[in-house]
């Protein structure tokens, strides 16, 4: 918790009081100067918006792809769910590597698109193990012979029934994919070369490089405080501007959080 504390205590702090080490606790000599100097650069407001279009999209994708790769797995009567669940898992142990996943998006044509953002990672394994586990032990095999009996298809049982009671583990998964777009960075790095595509988190980077202090441009002691300063307000501004948004959703799940992750974890 102390390096949270930290953070946002320093991005609103002087730059001399962060230099200096002054900092502890609360901000000293508190000033906006950091946070001025983050939101003059457009592409911020570029990248967040990217972000948030990566984060909205790619997680409503990511949740239906995975409840509907989950539901099937959980039946008992279906018939190749142990050959599934094989090259599903098979997956987590050897990847397909980089170069090759590469080469795969740039065949389909994604490269320097949005959609190289999202699909690659449209599904996860673990979530779809997560998933399936709770289906197995909070959906009773009789209430689908119920349903069926009264002429129920399994799509509506799925989406009538199953979804609106598995409100806990939709809200895990749904976070747990909204915090990976909202932290993607390797593959911006990878596959987006346009920086009007760029999300936050390479824009933050590109601004701290751009940032960093050349000793050969440095004409004095005084400016080389200066811009010391400044690159630490930039440094600990931009990590705050990134993280408020996750620290805004994560209270509206948290009742559901707990729940989700323990069904899973513990009975899977």
């Amino acid at each position: 918790m102390y390096p949270l504390v930290y953070i946002v205590s320093a991005s609103f702090s002087s730059s001399d009081a962060v230099i200096s080490g002054k900092v502890w606790l609360w901000p000293v000599d508190p000033g906006l100067k950091g946070y001025k100097a983050v939101f003059e650069y457009n592409a911020i407001w570029i990248g967040f918006g990217n972000s948030l279009i990566y984060t909205v999209v790619g997680t409503v994708i990511n949740v239906v792809l995975t409840i509907i790769a989950a539901y099937p797995l959980s039946r008992k009567d279906f018939v190749f769910r142990g050959s599934i669940m094989f090259i599903f898992v098979f997956t987590i142990m050897f990847s397909g590597g980089i170069i090759p996943n590469y080469l795969l998006v740039k065949s389909l044509g994604m490269l320097d698109t949005r959609w190289a953002m999202i699909l690659p990672s449209a599904l996860s394994v673990f979530n779809v193990i997560i998933t399936r586990t709770y289906f197995q032990t909070n959906i009773p095999h009789e209430m689908l012979e119920a349903a069926q009996v009264d002429g129920c298809s399994d799509w509506k049982f799925l989406t009538r029934i199953v979804i609106p009671l598995s409100g806990p583990i939709v809200a895990v998964i749904a976070l747990f994919y909204a915090v990976g777009h909202w932290n993607s960075y390797f593959n911006a790095l990878l596959y987006l070369k346009d920086r009007g595509l760029y999300p936050l988190q390479l824009v933050l980077r590109s601004i701290l490089v751009q940032n960093q202090i050349d000793p050969s441009m440095v004409v004095s002691e005084e400016d080389l405080v200066a811009r010391q300063g400044l690159a630490d307000l930039l440094k600990y501004s931009l990590i705050v501007v990134a993280t408020v948004p996750v620290l805004i959703i994560y209270p509206f799940v948290q009742k559901h959080f707990v729940k989700g992750v323990m069904i899973g974890s513990i009975k899977g």
